[in-house]
């Protein structure tokens, strides 16, 4: 049987204009599972504070990576829509869960076309407010309102299957060579979303070694899920204790100071300082490569690193269309949908 399959990213800017990249920024930090405060708090922080000045600021990074076709993250994601469809005969599209191409016209198409069911793959390996749960709310809403006999069958987030451990081993070990230390890292979130994100209640960030402890909350616990991540690609990877490390980038100040730590540019600048020559740096979190690796770590971070002692950062790709990862990917759904 075929399958239409609905792959989901975060989104981007429509364009390299100013005014399109407020829009997207608007559109981003208005959601209440992102900048989680209360409603007229947000609005005006982000409307005083931040939309007045960071879209120029965002408006520069993109230039610095933005691809004679567009965005790198939808680029990037349509490719790996692209190998999967290729690989599998089935119908695949990608929606984004702000801007274009937009989760309602996608699903105003399948009412169109009479599709009754679709499988929704969020890309994103671990379990967020800010990234899973916003974009599984956000697509019952809309098919709530657009086409309420649309089956929609969610895959979870697979951030501990082995067949994704693989292809994320495979994909990091011709980078290995002379690394004196590995960075996993990961975007960050404030600690708060954690707590908000318990689904029990009383464990994340309230019981010793919460992340350690195989629950229900650690199950769908961000920084359990990453942590899990880390360890196993590690173990698989061989690697000792020491020659790897987990750390987190991107956090916003403005959103609260307590985020998850260590902080990976920080971390980094340490590293040069204290005499570590050649350290690799991989972003699991991210499927596809987009502004937060190709500008934030291949290029902000490597030049810091340089700067504070170190002579290589090695930036290590996302999986993109892996042809591992694309196996993997088929294999996960073909099991979730039995």
């Amino acid at each position: 049987m075929n399958k239409q399959i609905l792959l989901v990213n975060l989104g981007s800017p429509k364009s390299l204009s100013k005014s399109d990249v407020r829009e997207y920024l608007k559109e981003f930090l208005s959601d209440d599972y992102v900048m989680d405060l209360p409603k007229i708090l947000q609005q005006f922080i982000l409307r005083a504070f931040i939309l007045p000045f960071r879209p120029s600021k965002t408006k520069e990074a993109y230039e610095k990576i933005w691809e004679k076709e567009g965005s790198p993250l939808i680029i990037n994601t349509q490719k790996i829509a692209t190998s999967l469809s290729e690989k599998t005969g089935w119908k695949v599209d990608i929606a984004m869960r702000y801007q274009e191409p937009s989760i309602r016209e996608k699903v105003k198409k399948y009412k169109q076309r009479k599709i009754n069911e679709v499988i929704v793959i969020p890309l994103y390996p671990h379990h967020a407010m800010s990234t899973t749960k916003t974009t599984n709310i956000e697509i019952d809403k809309i098919v709530s309102e657009e086409y309420p006999n649309l089956k929609v069958r969610y895959i979870e987030p697979f951030y501990n299957d082995p067949r994704y451990i693989d292809a994320l081993s495979h994909s990091i070990k011709p980078y290995l060579n002379d690394l004196d230390k590995l960075v996993f890292s990961y975007h960050g979130i404030p600690e708060r979303h954690l707590t908000k994100g318990d689904v029990v209640g009383d464990h994340c960030m309230k019981v010793e070694n919460c992340c350690d402890i195989n629950c229900k909350s650690s199950q769908s616990c961000y920084r359990s899920n990453v942590l899990a991540t880390s360890k196993l690609t590690a173990d698989q990877l061989e690697l000792t204790d020491n020659q790897w490390m987990v750390s987190f980038q991107s956090r916003v100040s403005i959103m609260g100071p307590a985020w998850l730590k260590p902080y990976t540019d920080i971390e980094i600048d340490k590293l040069g300082e204290n005499g570590m020559e050649k350290i690799g740096v991989v972003c699991p979190s991210f499927i596809a490569d987009c502004l937060e690796t190709l500008e934030e770590i291949e290029m902000q971070a490597k030049e810091s690193f340089i700067e504070s002692g170190g002579k290589e950062l090695v930036y290590i790709p996302c999986l993109n269309n892996n042809p591992e990862f694309i196996n993997a990917l088929e294999s996960i759904i073909e099991d979730a949908v039995v």
